[in-house]
């Protein structure tokens, strides 16, 4: 049975001895230590302003203006700061279709996924860096067309084409053509990460890093290194791989990453890894759409998150 926050102890007596008088058993005592009832209603309006402060920026990137931050604090408070007060509020900006800034809520959470996402695997490149990047292989790809290297051709123009696959993530996720796993595979899949972790010992343990939010045991990087550098097959978590794409497949088609992405998120916005507990919270939720946003909300509407 859920009890309501606003319960006093009082209550929580006569609901007790309700219940005793209609089963007929003896009373029992019960006593929850360590879990105290948050006194919401003695929270103070700077602290409500700081916690919506903090969402804007880590959702949207950016601070709230003076009539968003008045609207939802107002909202907050006038709810009871309640967990579904706050995923109202939460909910307001990951879905909200209101044009601001020239976008979208929801088009600037995407947008700082987006970024956020480079940051972790690219090392914060800016879409001028992609672009010129991609420009290059482009243009080597037109020359070598026109020189009749067409074995160069085809591995430019695909080294061209994974870089504007990375520039094109963000609408891509926004519309729905993709989703985040497929996100995290074109910021792996391209020339930029290649360049900042050159050579085969580099790029294995940056995946595991990235992906996994840790490193490859010794039998995990003796089977990638066998696939990245001689195109030997391994198994790689149940998955045959025998070459870079295969590789990637198999560290992207397993539930550890989706773990990362939890253990992503609680490093991301409270600088400390998940419980156990808080890890299976997570991959459940993120299991059904691998929408970023589902561990984003457990973690947001949180007391420790909220500061309260």
């Amino acid at each position: 049975m859920l009890l309501s926050p606003s319960l006093g102890s009082t209550s929580l007596l006569i609901l007790g001895l309700s219940l005793t008088v209609l089963s007929g058993c003896k009373p029992e005592v019960f006593v929850y230590e360590d879990n105290p009832v948050p006194a919401y209603d003695e929270i103070s309006t700077i602290l409500v302003q700081n916690y919506v402060n903090r969402f804007y920026i880590d959702l949207i990137g950016r601070e709230p203006n003076d009539e968003e931050m008045e609207r939802d604090v107002a909202i907050l408070e006038e709810g009871d700061l309640t967990m579904d007060i706050r995923l109202q509020v939460l909910d307001g900006l990951i879905e909200g279709m209101d044009s601001i800034d020239q976008f979208t809520y929801r088009g600037m959470v995407y947008q700082k996924l987006y970024t956020d996402l480079k940051a972790r695997f690219l090392e914060g490149a800016s879409d001028g860096i992609l672009n010129t990047r991609y420009g290059l292989l482009r243009g080597q790809a037109i020359n070598d067309s026109l020189n009749g290297n067409y074995i160069g051709y085809t591995i430019n123009q695909a080294a061209a084409e994974r870089m504007q696959w990375v520039l094109l993530s963000r609408v891509d996720l926004e519309s729905g053509l993709i989703d985040v796993r497929e996100a995290c595979h074109r910021m792996i899949w391209n020339s930029v990460y290649d360049m900042i972790n050159m050579n085969s010992f580099n790029f294995i343990q940056a995946c595991f890093d990235d992906l996994y939010q840790r490193f490859p045991t010794s039998a995990e990087f003796d089977a990638a290194y066998a696939i990245i550098e001689f195109n030997q097959p391994e198994e790689v978590f149940g998955m045959a791989a025998q070459d870079k794409p295969s590789f990637l497949d198999a560290m992207l088609l397993n539930p550890e990453w989706n773990e990362g992405m939890v253990r992503w998120v609680y490093r991301s916005f409270l600088a400390r890894d998940p419980s156990d507990g808080e890890v299976i919270e997570g991959m459940n939720a993120f299991a059904n759409g691998l929408e970023v946003s589902t561990i984003q909300r457990l973690v947001l509407q949180s007391d420790e998150y909220a500061g309260f």
